[in-house]
């Protein structure tokens, strides 16, 4: 079996041989909300999707690919954009280098934005470039290791009360936010969350690793507008 794995200089990233915790993530998030939307009438400003899905939803990362796919997986998405700030990951994806490359480019309701996600949200024009502060029913991100361990000192003022400001504007009113962590739940972080939406709370995903031949967690960070 083939594995992939990406590095950013001496920092790695993610490997395919642990997706749980991002599939996850994205099945968390999604959970019940497209119900919920229609069950509120909610915001539908571009009209439903096929079958009636009318989720808009953005992933902030896209690595190899395994958050964008579950996210796609849900029948009430209607569109999906996803965030990279790194060119040539994304290259990968439309070249076929990586194989999520293949489904994600050929849906049509994926876009794949060459952007810095935390730049985007600081700048207060919002995540698409064609429709400034346009407004989101989710909003999923992998990027960091968690919300200490930053892979950019730029990154940290997401992670504040004003920076959490700006993202929950970007959300539709029950929307969510969701945040993968490599490090177990982190007590202030959540409790920072609660200050800003309307709900917050902290999920661990459990998974095996069998190079180290024992249980392995991640933490699901998930709340709501």
């Amino acid at each position: 079996m083939d594995v992939l794995e990406v590095k950013l200089g001496d920092e790695f990233l993610m490997s395919s041989m642990f997706t749980v915790a991002e599939e996850e993530m994205a099945r968390l998030a999604l959970a019940g909300l497209a119900a919920r939307v229609r069950q509120a009438g909610g915001p539908s400003p571009d009209g439903t999707g096929p079958d009636g899905a009318r989720l808009d939803v953005v992933v902030g990362g896209l690595g190899l690919g395994y958050t964008a796919l579950t996210v796609l997986q849900d029948p009430g998405v209607r569109s999906l954009a996803v965030v990279e700030a790194l060119d040539p990951v994304i290259e990968w994806h439309r070249e076929g280098l990586i194989p999520a490359g293949r489904t994600l480019t050929a849906d049509p309701r994926c876009t794949l934005v060459h952007g810095d996600f935390f730049a985007m949200v600081c700048s207060g024009d919002g995540l698409d470039p064609a429709v400034p502060g346009r407004r989101f029913h989710a909003l999923v991100v992998d990027i960091d290791h968690s919300p200490r361990h930053l892979l950019h000192a730029s990154h940290a003022d997401l992670y504040e009360p004003a920076g959490l400001r700006r993202l929950a504007e970007l959300l539709y009113p029950g929307g969510v936010f969701a945040l993968w962590s490599n490090d177990p739940p982190d007590d202030a972080f959540t409790r920072v969350l609660g200050e800003v939406f309307a709900t917050a709370e902290a999920e661990i995903v459990r998974f095996p690793n069998p190079l180290q031949d024992r249980e392995a967690t991640n933490t699901v960070y998930l709340a709501r507008s």
